[in-house]
């Protein structure tokens, strides 16, 4: 599959296009979350294994009891499964090593940017915004903070997509406020210039 199909997929999912699908994979992905915040990760993952186990073992025994009582000749129950070839193509991972070396080697040269102040306002910004991560990570831990951008990601959309024109038009006027506080931030600092747009 090419990236246009997955990043389709991926919208699809989100703006709740099939509504049992979507459902699947949010109910599942936020349990999944929510169990890895109240349990270690090896216990998730061997709970799952375990529940996993219990189903395949127990639809394998069952079938079993089922050829030998009507004598027939059906074969192992995951017999299409285990035929098929689940091996990664190189060329696959490949392409994806390459898309994240790209974003890696994006995100360091800001990184170096911001903090070697090559923009005094960028570097301020990139500090305020620091700042308040240390208040959000002294109330929320990591995986909270997961499972909220999680939620939110299932949910904005939508919410967009049927508010798109008043949320446009209360988010331009917060652009519109932040824009002339940076100017005026701007012009008392010593040594910098405002951006042109």
């Amino acid at each position: 599959m090419d990236a246009k199909h997955w990043k389709d997929q991926v919208v699809d999912l989100l703006y709740w296009r099939d509504l049992q699908r979507t459902g699947v994979v949010f109910g599942a992905s936020l349990f999944l979350l929510l169990a890895l915040n109240a349990c270690s990760i090896i216990s998730v993952l061997s709970y799952i294994s375990l529940a996993l186990l219990s189903v395949t073992i127990s639809f394998r025994i069952y079938k079993g009891i089922l050829q030998a009582v009507q004598k027939s000749e059906d074969g192992h129950p995951f017999k299409m499964y285990l035929d098929q070839d689940v091996t990664v193509p190189a060329e696959t991972v490949q392409n994806y090593a390459d898309a994240t070396l790209e974003h890696v080697n994006a995100a360091v040269k800001e990184l170096r940017r911001l903090f070697l102040v090559e923009d005094l306002v960028d570097s301020l910004k990139f500090a305020v915004l620091m700042w308040i991560l240390t208040y959000v990570g002294s109330l929320f831990n990591g995986l909270t903070i997961l499972i909220i951008v999680h939620v939110a990601a299932f949910s904005w959309p939508v919410i967009y997509e049927k508010h798109q024109t008043q949320i446009d038009h209360y988010y331009g006027l917060v652009n519109n406020q932040i824009k002339e506080v940076m100017k005026k931030v701007q012009a008392m600092m010593p040594g910098t210039k405002p951006k042109k747009e």
